[in-house]
């Protein structure tokens, strides 16, 4: 039930046309974090580096170029992720995941580790933050 109100809400504020808000109730903030985390890991799973690269933030793309985004994440396989947790304050977000890759310049295979990432709320929407 609760799962069907975030989702009726986080798809109302995108009916209003205002996106996603900073004010906006820490639920509706984390469950539009979590598809967005979701939807930029399925990207890099199918090597969709360019659509991975669209979740960044606009700071973020432009400190970082798609080639070189691209020529850091290449030769690691990933196969599957978890959202395990996404916490929102104001407009900053935090999301714990767990992710299953393989690194085959290693022949490592399904290595699974415990990832944080942040991500902002702006311009009304949820954007990742690429480290440096």
């Amino acid at each position: 039930m609760a799962a069907a109100v975030v989702a009726v809400a986080v798809g109302g504020c995108a009916l209003l046309g205002g996106g996603l808000a900073k004010d906006a109730p820490p639920a509706v903030k984390e469950a539009a974090v979590a598809e967005r985390a979701n939807a930029r890991w399925q990207a890099l799973i199918k090597r969709d580096y360019e659509g991975a690269y669209k979740y960044s933030s606009p700071a973020s793309r432009e400190a970082t170029p798609l080639d070189k985004f691209q020529s850091r994440i290449q030769f690691v396989q990933y196969r599957t992720v978890t959202i395990d947790k996404v916490d929102c304050v104001a407009e900053a977000c935090n999301v714990k995941l767990t992710l299953t890759y393989d690194y085959p310049p290693a022949k490592a295979k399904g290595i699974v580790t415990l990832l944080e990432e942040n991500w902002i709320i702006d311009q009304g929407q949820a954007w990742f933050v690429l480290r440096g």
